[in-house]
């Protein structure tokens, strides 16, 4: 959620400003700005809405002049979304102006303190105490002043932050939330995304909390809290530009839903080598993976019901019990957690404030991290024992597809792993499942070929006041994925259960033609699944079931079936997820919803 950007270079500032916080829309916001040194003094426009507001209000960068500037998307935490509450955020005589992403967790003692010594707020945002504590410190060392408020506030935080004072250079910093630094000739850039400036380098430095950086035209200098200048290497980013951009598509989900087959072979292909599942990212031995205790997986949102997934499949793989925790909640309830747990953490962008503040309370405890992330160099990758890439490449819509699809295949990748390393498959097993692995990417890709069938079905359904989902076991977890899926971008109303709890209660909220999408996609459930379809179909209940091919009268008690290939009982879920993820983008289709950017959502949730 947010989005910073920031250029200083020979070339106009403004227009690269409103370049790079376009590529940074998919993350969420409700208002936008910039601020740009004039020469003179620095120049602030900013207004709440979309970001082409912002650009008409600037002639698309032509009415603001300067080569060094900042600039924001911000999602409102504190104060509504509105013209004075967007970033940036200047002090109190305008020798600053500060961009924010994060949370300060004291800013009302800090607010409360910096109003007795003379200092007027006119936001109602927490950013606007880091302008006034820059212009309170500032003894005309900008890195003195940064530091200083670094050692005042707490909370999670990316800064940019101009000072007239420095008509040449600027100054930024992270701690857990993220930040690049991209490294240009002549030019150099923040960022809060590196989809935000590949147009310009493909050459970036990835902060680690608390390290600050200075940045000129022709030089980047990186410190610590201590203003000790510290060396990094830099990162080169090597994914195609295109990865980014829509590439004919109306909505980046739907090429990020048709880009599954290629992230899935780009995870799971590297990892197979000579018939055996290699991870070499991983140091845990046998011996490690035989006495571990328990294991914990720590996730939010679409990345928790991976985990869900990953608990029934590792459980009945490897025997090692499971539990699978919501991020916000694990810290809180004072987990039974030790030596000899390891915690898996899934993240798509790796800065997830949740999952980050979980994953440090782990270890914490003394419990082995093994992460599960999209973004190389994020917080919870260098915050992990062990990290397993997922593949994916950008993905830019709000919803996730193809990182969840990705997600699941690393967490098989995982059990068919330790499942060996602990003696528990055969020989046989093991290979049936390393070909099941490997015929994953074609599977999917043999079911994006009909998605016209499930276009179709969501014109039957599109006007629905609810929708609910129903599953057992393995079904069930995917169930979860399903409904959040068509509710985050369709706004419908939808619930996911698993099916035999209905007659505890949930089957009092089904009425005359209400949809029903039913998974039945495993042999062992089959049957009971299809009873309950049965329950809800006796009080008027339509049903859509989603089924394996070779699964037979399916049609006779539902109305509608959506058939994917069949396949191990393991990968199910790779499969039947699928359909589900073409009926909520269809479904947002035909309401005209705003399917990539969906209201009060953020693709990157980086404050608790």
């Amino acid at each position: 959620m947010c989005g910073i950007v920031g250029y200083v270079g020979s070339k106009q500032a403004c227009p690269i400003l409103l370049e790079g916080l376009s590529k940074l829309e998919y993350r969420g916001y409700d208002s936008a700005g910039i601020a740009v040194y004039d020469g003179n003094k620095i120049d602030v426009k900013k207004a709440r809405g979309r970001l082409r507001v912002l650009s008409d209000m600037v002639d698309g960068g032509q009415n603001v002049k300067g080569v060094m500037g900042i600039g924001h998307t911000r999602w409102a935490t504190h104060g509504e979304p509105s013209d004075v509450n967007s970033h940036p955020h200047v002090s109190s005589s305008g020798r600053f102006a500060v961009v924010h992403n994060g949370i300060i967790e004291n800013y009302l003692p800090l607010k409360k303190r910096l109003m007795e010594k003379g200092f007027q707020f006119v936001s109602e945002t927490d950013t606007e105490v880091i302008a006034h504590l820059f212009e309170y410190y500032y003894k005309g060392d900008l890195l003195e002043a940064m530091t200083k408020v670094l050692h005042r506030v707490e909370g999670s935080y990316a800064l940019g932050v101009l000072c007239s004072d420095y008509p040449d250079s600027f100054v930024a910093v992270r701690k857990a939330s993220p930040m690049i630094v991209g490294v240009g000739r002549g030019e150099n850039f923040i960022a809060s995304d590196v989809t935000a400036i590949l147009n310009h380098t493909r050459n970036v430095y990835y902060l680690e909390d608390d390290e600050i950086v200075m940045l000129s035209a022709d030089s980047v200098k990186i410190y610590n809290t201590d203003r000790e200048e510290i060396k990094k290497e830099i990162f080169r980013v090597n994914w195609d530009v295109s990865s980014a951009e829509k590439g004919g598509y109306e909505h980046f989900m739907m090429k990020e839903i048709e880009e599954q087959p290629k992230a899935l072979r780009d995870t799971i292909s590297p990892r197979i080598k000579d018939g055996k599942i290699v991870l070499d990212e991983v140091s845990l031995t046998a011996k490690d993976i035989a006495s571990l205790r328990k294991i914990y997986i720590v996730a939010c949102g679409s990345a928790y019901h991976v985990g869900v997934v990953g608990k029934y499949t590792i459980e009945r793989m490897c025997r090692i019990p499971v539990e699978v925790e919501v991020a916000s909640e694990f810290r809180y309830h004072d987990p039974l957690i030790s030596e000899g747990d390891l915690v898996i953490v899934i993240s798509q962008s790796g800065e997830t404030a949740d999952t980050l503040a979980a994953l440090k309370e782990a270890k914490s405890r003394g419990a082995r991290i093994l992460s599960i992330v999209n973004v190389v160099g994020s917080a919870i990758a260098n915050a992990s024992d062990d990290v397993i890439y997922t593949w994916a490449g950008p993905e830019i819509a709000v919803a996730t597809t193809k990182a969840y699809s990705t997600q699941l295949a690393v967490i098989y990748l995982i059990a068919v792993y330790m499942a060996e390393k602990l003696g528990k498959l055969t020989d046989e097993q093991y290979k049936n499942l390393i070909s099941e692995l490997s015929a994953l990417p074609d599977k999917v890709a043999e079911i994006l070929k009909n998605k016209e069938e499930i276009q179709y079905l969501a014109s039957q359904f599109f006007s629905c006041k609810s929708i609910f989902f129903i599953g057992r076991n393995i079904d069930y977890a995917v169930s979860l994925e399903g409904s959040l899926k068509l509710k985050e971008i369709s706004y419908i109303h939808s619930e996911a259960y698993a099916a035999g709890e209905l007659k505890h209660g949930t089957i009092s909220l089904i009425e005359e033609g209400t949809l029903v999408v039913a998974l039945a996609t495993g042999s062992a459930l089959y049957d009971k699944t299809i009873s309950n379809v049965k329950e809800v179909k006796a009080r008027g209940a339509v049903v859509m079931a989603v089924t394996a091919a070779s699964r037979e009268h399916t049609e006779d008690v539902c109305d509608y079936v959506i058939r994917i290939p069949d396949a191990d009982e393991l990968v199910l879920p790779s499969l039947s997820v699928v359909p589900l993820q073409l009926f909520g983008y269809y479904v947002a289709s035909l309401k005209g919803c705003d399917i990539d950017k969906p209201r009060n959502l953020a693709k990157s949730v980086t404050v608790e």
